[in-house]
């Protein structure tokens, strides 16, 4: 018998018009629509389904609409497939995905975990817009290459390997002018390709410090429970059941490099053969397919 594991996307996999469809054919999703933009204070829905993309890709807006169409796709497979929702026995999310891993695993309930996720994106914003800064995306290069490439291009400011995310492909974060740096050298050095992501600043960084005081403000309120299943951590790779290491995993995690690869590869010596990307876009499943071409991983797509 299959085990099976879901995954959450993070920033990066929204585009306009992702939830309109499973709001117009299933109740719950409008109802979830609803009650998010009773917290949020504005209409989530509308920047989801009309945008535009550049408000919707905006770390303000971003970071709640992929939290909300996360737990949609939860509320279309209960309509559709509930069976497969009674099997997962683990999850994960990328970045922004481990909160609404959160949630599914009982860890928040979705006002708590959307409430931190908003004050998440408005800090995270904020942190960007005090220092210029990114992320690059290097393709086709080993982890020591690309370890001595942001040495290289570090300078005065700040350069390091933001996402682990699957062989060949690694995201790095840093100030602008280092950016600029790291992608001249980086297909210089023989990459693939160095692409510049369209994020706000230099996420899993030191440059989002600023950011932390207000998210663990908002975490120490929060009631946090221990996970009904096992939530692998961005941080270490490890699942972890205590609340207080939790709210401590959230808070690292804004300056912390992410170690997708390593959470999958966990998940997969841990014997989960069965994986779906819940959400928006597919990036995980082809990340997935690179760390291990073998493994099934299926979309809920909404």
């Amino acid at each position: 018998m299959s085990k099976v594991a879901f995954l959450f996307p993070g920033q990066g996999a929204q585009s306009v018009g992702m939830g309109r469809e499973a709001c117009e054919t299933t109740p719950a999703v409008r109802e979830l629509f609803d009650r998010a933009n009773a917290v949020l204070g504005y209409d989530l829905a509308a920047i989801c389904f009309d945008g535009p993309a550049e408000q919707l890709d905006s770390t303000v807006y971003s970071q709640p609409a992929l939290f909300v169409c996360g737990l949609a796709g939860l509320e279309l497979l209960k309509v559709t497939s509930p069976e497969i929702i009674n099997s997962v026995s683990a999850t994960a999310g990328l970045s922004l995905g481990e909160y609404t891993a959160l949630v599914f695993a009982d860890a928040l309930d979705f006002e708590t975990g959307l409430r931190i996720v908003q004050t998440r994106g408005e800090a995270m914003q904020a942190a960007s817009d005090a220092k210029p800064s990114g992320m690059v995306s290097l393709l086709g290069l080993e982890l020591d290459a690309i370890e001595n490439l942001c040495d290289k291009a570090r300078g005065d400011g700040v350069m390091q390997i933001a996402n682990y995310l699957c062989p060949g492909n690694t995201a790095v974060s840093g100030s602008k002018e280092a950016c600029e740096r790291v992608a001249e050298l980086a297909v210089e050095a023989g990459a693939m390709k160095a692409i510049p992501l369209a994020v706000a600043g230099a996420f899993h960084t030191s440059i989002m410090q600023p950011a932390v005081e207000r998210l663990a403000e908002v975490l120490g309120a929060a009631k946090i429970s221990s996970p009904r299943i096992p939530v692998v951590f961005n941080v270490d790779a490890q699942p972890h059941d205590d609340p207080e290491e939790i709210r401590s995993l959230l808070v690292q995690q804004v300056v912390s490099p992410v170690r997708w690869e390593d959470s999958m590869r966990y998940l997969l010596d841990n014997g989960f053969d069965m994986f779906y990307e819940v959400g928006p876009g597919r990036v995980l499943r082809g990340l997935l397919k690179r760390i291990n071409r073998k493994t099934a991983c299926e979309g809920v797509t909404v």
